[in-house]
């Protein structure tokens, strides 16, 4: 087991150095600075109040939608945070390249991630073409929180499957 899990950790270690340390450039510091505020507690709450207020018919629907996997997904974000209180990874790989105002909570799961997904997979399920929009979106904000270096790739994967669960309960429940 300590070998599967060393294996894990290195090679998330590599994938992380990539994306944060090998993928550096002008544009893509302005990129994802910016794209990562899209899976931001504003924009997402925003965005889904909108839809649930302002929609009609299935806009409407995947907004509501929306809002209650939005709320529902971050208790298990904020209680796996307190539970498994993993370190940030420029707390922990000194070589990490961070911008301004790096967050000091702990990093396990991405609520950034979890929130994207939270939001887009209602309006996914409700027509294909919103996945060839919005999934590339959803996965470019979990790819920003690690060039970032603010979240692990396990982190982002782990905001993504809690994200996409409450989006499907959210769904099953009010459709």
């Amino acid at each position: 087991m300590d070998r599967v899990v060393s294996w894990l950790v290195r090679h998330e270690r590599r994938m992380f150095n990539f994306v944060n340390r090998r993928m550096q450039h002008r544009r893509l510091d302005l990129f994802f600075n910016g794209i990562t505020h899209l899976g931001g507690a504003t924009a997402m709450i925003v965005i889904a109040l909108s839809m649930a207020i302002f929609g009609r018919g299935s806009w409407k629907l995947a907004g509501l939608e929306s809002c209650i996997a939005l709320a529902v997904s971050h208790i298990p974000v904020a209680v796996i945070k307190k539970k498994y209180p993993r370190l940030r990874p420029y707390l922990v790989l000194p070589d990490t390249i961070t911008y301004k105002n790096p967050l000091k909570d702990h990093s396990f799961p991405s609520g950034h991630t979890t929130a994207i997904f939270s939001v887009t997979v209602p309006l996914m399920l409700m027509s294909p073409w919103c996945v060839a929009l919005l999934l590339p979106i959803a996965i470019l904000v979990g790819v920003s929180r690690m060039y970032l270096g603010l979240h692990y790739p396990s982190d982002c994967l782990a905001g993504s499957v809690i994200g996409t669960g409450a989006a499907f309960a959210a769904a099953a429940f009010i459709g």
